[in-house]
């Protein structure tokens, strides 16, 4: 068996498993979940690549979109995108990834409801600072992949329902807490999934080369 397309089912069926594990409610968002795929999305930009990791995050998405038979409603649709940007964070090294979470402050800040709540944008300066500062550090990059995740999703959100902006004041220390959960989510899934890939390959004989993270670096 191909060695890509062995780890490539690997990684679908971990993480459709892990679509079906419901982590917590989305505030201001009724009937919408987050799973633990939050926590395992990400990876696949370091396991394939920044651009092949983000297409496999997205078919997952669209697999277990036709199989949960989820309705084509204009918020299903833009779910798709959070994780597909987050994948493509964690998976590349390019400064330039950071512009995603700086156009998303300048959209929530042009929205009127979320240019009244100005500061919920700030969130979105730690992807920048993670990717210019700690490059090499699991924890910082799990912290700018889930607030990238974080930028892109709360920006669909904030136009599609126009979330009101004493929402977003609110959401404030709830977000803080949840996204370092989801941080700490990235980093084991990476040390756990990682490992076990390298299991799979060392009895296949062969040696799983993926992008590398330190915890103190």
């Amino acid at each position: 068996m191909d060695k890509k397309f062995l780890f490539a089912l690997l990684f679908t069926v971990l993480a459709l498993a892990a679509y079906e594990l419901d982590f917590s409610s989305i505030i201001g968002a009724e009937g919408q979940q987050f799973t633990f795929f939050q926590f395992v999305g990400p990876i696949g930009g370091n396991l394939f690549g920044p651009l092949t990791g983000a297409a496999s995050v997205l078919a997952v998405q669209v697999m277990e979109f036709f199989v949960a038979g989820k309705e084509f409603t204009l918020i299903n649709l833009l779910r798709l995108l959070p994780m597909v940007f987050a994948a493509v964070y964690f998976g590349s090294k390019k400064k330039e990834n950071v512009f995603v979470a700086l156009a998303c402050m300048a959209l929530f800040w042009l929205h009127p409801e979320g240019g009244q709540a100005w500061a919920y944008a700030l969130f979105w300066l730690i992807p920048v600072a993670a990717k210019y500062f700690a490059e090499k550090n699991l924890v910082a990059q799990s912290l700018g992949a889930t607030f990238t995740a974080h930028a892109v999703g709360s920006v669909a959100f904030l136009y599609a329902l126009n979330i009101p902006a004493a929402t977003w004041w609110a959401l404030i220390p709830v977000t803080a807490m949840e996204r370092a959960l989801f941080a700490g989510g990235i980093a084991v899934s990476y040390l756990a999934v990682n490992a076990v890939l390298d299991r799979v390959a060392s009895r296949a004989g062969y040696a799983f080369k993926h992008p590398q993270y330190a915890l103190l670096q």
